[in-house]
């Protein structure tokens, strides 16, 4: 039985001019069509999301290791950084003169909202960062049940909101601990996706006032999928043009009635509010102005067209569609970058989010397995043709697909579609039965089998948090000797936890990883301690002399039209009489264990030659463990062979000459003992065995000679140059004393 629960609006005697009688019977309307049911199936598939995510927080609650200050840590680095907005916020913490405030300040909505949360409500700022990821993201059942009652079809919605709140992609990046502007990039996208098919459906002012409002927030919380909403707007014009001339004829469509204004009615505004290289406060003053106008029914209809116009002439000049849209696509397809006639090697490269993937995690990552994308891709087919309005949805589907080009990110955006898509497949199917009881028990069989690769995926997705109880406490020793004014040089995956924990500023970051790559990656991997000490003094700053702008586009400008060779700036550097500016603020140089397996990757962009953008050489390091030890003869795990005896490592099918073999061993005071065998003079490889981690590195004598490897794994550094002042066996963080 269906109830419906109707809230009477009579005898209305002030009706404020901005909304109108028509937006006020809108709203009666909406209370009314959406009953007890529809808001019953919302709280169920809230529920069911929720408690889905809580399995993660739940299997690692008895593991110490992964809490700090009496809380689980969150298992994202990009949500250190929001979380160091918020506490900054808190704190009352200027934004003047502070480089951290030009990152997190690109979402101040999750940040706003985190700051006010822990305002508000008696919890720490750690529970809400671990738990604000699924409270938000669970809404995305909202919208996907409001689409299945647009069409008529509350119950598959609900089903599909089942699916697609804990879809593959959706989960992984919207979990319990993953903080991070995710949690709204989808949620808001489909809201605006519903909400734009909700103006197909039933053309009224209320229907755009919602949408437009969802769309100027939406920067707020996720500016970076803007060009989605764009595509959705475009494909929305498109259907209602078509509509309007007569081309497509629905059932499921209103009929345009007496309102023939509607379609410049929407071209207006929603090009007014997606002009977004405008100020947003310019926007919604215009917004308000023209939405009043636009209501006003005796507004003369031809100066309703010209205003149209004129309105998407300035969304193409203001919004930057083109620029937006192809930027992205060209950012995700291209893998090199040539910037000032220099070449850099880019995150883009290595960041496996950003490249190619197999179909088939395509596939999983959108419905859970291979059989499931098919059948959401015949489903979408079918609910196009017998539901015209779904045409609008075509970017996200296509988005999605574009994953197998761009890189695992894109998948999440398809996900809801999808999840819509693959449930009405199953109701067609269904159909086919004439027994009702049979075509609820496919469409019901159908979700479940659905539902339960996605579900044995969660429960094999135990990712661990950013860092370790250990780790942090070194940091928050950093902390306490350290200035907020201070920097920290670390590769760019730590930056956000350095802010939060450390409470220094560092050069890289999450979101700053271009171009100075290679000014962290030289000072990591170089074997001259001089150069380490000189490039950290003169980059950081030369970092705060540019008010933030970045190292590398200061230190090899071009001067006088004539670009400067980098590596003669190195070279001098390299020079111990070389001046560096002078000190402002300490520097630390941070050095952790997990660096060891990405040890690799954060050399490549310092071993390379900027002018031609090749590598200066071939590195070897390779991180691995013993699997056998027959009389002396080492088998590792990646298929390297160590003769011990003879000094020789097998490489594939060659066999070269090993120069160190060095035991290393951490005592508890945080000092290195060294037991060393030197083998051949001319030898060209080092291996290290690293005993109280059992891990051997295998890697060449220009490496071994680095100072990662010397100063963290060997513990030694120059002592006029640098002051070792935390020390553990998960990092080494250093003062530089020039």
């Amino acid at each position: 039985m269906h109830y419906n629960v109707r809230i009477p609006i009579r005898n209305i005697s002030y009706t404020p001019k901005f909304l109108g009688k028509e937006v006020l019977v809108s709203i009666k309307t909406t209370i009314e069509q959406h009953g007890t049911m529809v808001w019953l199936a919302i709280v169920v598939a809230y529920i069911f999301s929720i408690a889905i995510r809580m399995y993660w927080p739940m299997h690692f609650s008895a593991n110490m290791s992964m809490y700090d200050a009496g809380q689980l840590m969150i298992n994202t680095n990009d949500g250190y950084g929001y979380a160091t907005g918020a506490r900054d916020m808190l704190n009352g913490i200027s934004s003047i003169d502070n480089p951290r405030e030009l990152v997190y300040s690109t979402s101040p909505g999750l940040v706003g909202l985190t700051e006010y949360l822990v305002k508000i409500f008696p919890i720490s700022l750690e529970t809400v960062i671990l738990y604000l990821p699924a409270i938000i993201s669970s809404l995305i059942v909202i919208p996907i049940i409001l689409v299945g009652r647009l069409f008529g079809q509350t119950l598959l919605g609900f089903l599909a909101a089942l699916l697609a709140s804990i879809t593959w992609s959706y989960y992984n990046r919207t979990m319990v601990g993953y903080y991070d502007t995710d949690m709204f990039s989808v949620l808001l996208q489909f809201s605006i996706f519903y909400g734009f098919l909700s103006v197909i459906y039933k053309k009224n002012n209320l229907s755009i006032f919602f949408t437009a409002f969802l769309i100027i927030i939406y920067p707020y919380f996720y500016f970076q999928g803007v060009s989605i909403v764009y595509a959705l707007f475009v494909m929305t014009v498109l259907y209602l043009i078509l509509e309007h001339l007569g081309i497509i004829k629905s059932k499921e469509t209103y009929a345009l009635k007496s309102d023939k204004n509607f379609l410049f009615r929407v071209i207006t505004v929603f090009s007014i509010v997606l002009m977004t290289s405008l100020p947003v406060e310019l926007r919604i003053i215009i917004f308000f102005c023209v939405f009043l106008l636009l209501m006003q029914k005796e507004f003369n209809m031809k100066y309703q067209v010209y205003m149209a116009v004129i309105a998407l002439i300035g969304f193409l000049y203001f919004g930057n569609i083109v620029h937006i849209i192809i930027g992205k696509i060209m950012y995700y397809v291209s893998r090199s970058v040539d910037a000032e006639g220099l070449h850099f090697y880019q995150v883009i490269q290595t960041v496996r989010e950003a490249g190619r993937i197999p179909m088939t995690t395509v596939a999983n990552r959108i419905s859970g397995s291979s059989l499931g994308l098919l059948l959401s891709l015949f489903g979408y087919m079918l609910l196009v043709v017998r539901h015209k309005p779904f045409v609008v949805a075509l970017p996200l589907i296509g988005v999605g697909l574009f994953s197998y080009v761009g890189g695992l990110r894109f998948t999440v955006y398809a996900v809801p579609v999808a999840a819509l898509s693959a449930v009405y497949f199953f109701y067609v199917v269904g159909k086919f039965f004439q027994d009702k009881r049979l075509q609820y028990a496919v469409v019901l069989l159908g979700t479940l089998g659905m539902l339960y690769p996605n579900i044995t995926h969660v429960i094999g997705y135990k990712v661990p948090t950013v860092l370790n109880s250990a780790e942090v406490a070194d940091l928050r020793e950093l902390n306490a000797i350290s200035s907020p004014n201070d920097y920290t040089i670390a590769w760019w995956d730590y930056g956000y936890p350095i802010w939060f924990y450390a409470d220094t500023n560092t050069l890289i970051d999450g979101a700053r990883h271009s171009d100075d790559n290679i000014i962290i990656s030289t000072i990591l991997q170089t074997p001259s301690s001089t150069l380490a000490a000189n490039l950290s003094r003169v980059s950081v700053e030369t970092y705060i002399s540019s008010h933030y702008v970045g190292v590398t586009p200061t230190l090899l400008s071009q001067e006088h039209n004539k670009s400067i060779n980098p590596n003669e700036v190195f070279n001098a550097l390299e020079d111990g009489m070389y001046k560096v500016p002078k000190k402002t603020r300490d520097v630390y140089i941070y050095m952790p264990y997990r660096m060891l397996n990405i040890f690799p990757t954060v050399a490549l962009f310092g071993n390379l030659d900027l002018m031609t953008g090749k590598a200066k050489r071939k590195m070897v390091f390779y991180p691995t463990y013993a699997i056998k030890n027959n009389q002396g003869t080492i088998s590792f795990q990646n298929g390297i062979v160590f003769d011990r005896k003879q000094g020789r490592l097998t490489l594939g099918k060659r066999k070269v000459n090993v120069k160190y073999f060095i035991v290393t061993q951490n005592t508890h005071k945080g000092s290195i003992q060294l037991q060393t065998l030197l083998y051949h003079v001319d030898g060209q490889y080092a291996v290290v065995y690293m005993k109280s981690y059992n891990r051997f590195v295998v890697m060449d004598i220009e490496t071994f000679k680095s100072m990662y490897v010397q100063m963290f794994i060997l513990g030694k550094y120059d002592h006029d140059l640098f002051e070792l002042v935390i020390s553990s066996s998960y990092s080494k963080i250093y003062k530089l004393k020039i």
